[in-house]
């Protein structure tokens, strides 16, 4: 079945030289391959791939819809935000606390932030899958 597969994840994006500008400059991704005619982009992410494409119902997803588990939380943060990622805050997160742009578990162990690419759609990192 499908457990044994790499899982990606694909967004929709309004303009694709603005996202290929975030993704690939703000983000770091590598574009593994183009596809101009069909308006979309497959980046590779780890052992794992992430598709842009473009479509009027871009950004209209008000959950989080891509993730990545990283190692350090507060670097990737720290890297993002020199490269102008800016960091969305929920405060009302039950039991987490905010410390900066990173919210923490109570017990500390669980670290995680959030962004948004330039149509909305809601982007984390955090260290615990």
């Amino acid at each position: 079945m499908l457990g044994r597969y790499n899982c990606g994840a694909s967004l929709a994006v309004k303009d694709l030289e603005i996202a290929t500008a975030f993704y690939g400059g703000k983000l770091g991704l590598k574009v593994l391959k183009e596809n101009s005619e069909r308006q979309e982009v497959l980046y590779g992410s780890g052992d794992t791939t992430l598709h842009v494409y473009v479509s009027s119902y871009a950004g209209t997803n008000k959950a989080t819809a891509a993730f990545w588990v990283v190692d350090d939380v507060d670097a990737e943060v720290k890297g993002l935000g020199s490269n102008g990622v800016e960091f969305e805050h929920y405060p009302d997160l039950p039991g987490v606390k905010l410390e900066g742009d990173v919210h923490v578990s109570p017990d500390g162990e669980e670290r995680a932030a959030w962004f948004k690419d330039p149509d909305g759609n809601i982007l984390c990192i955090h260290n615990e899958q």
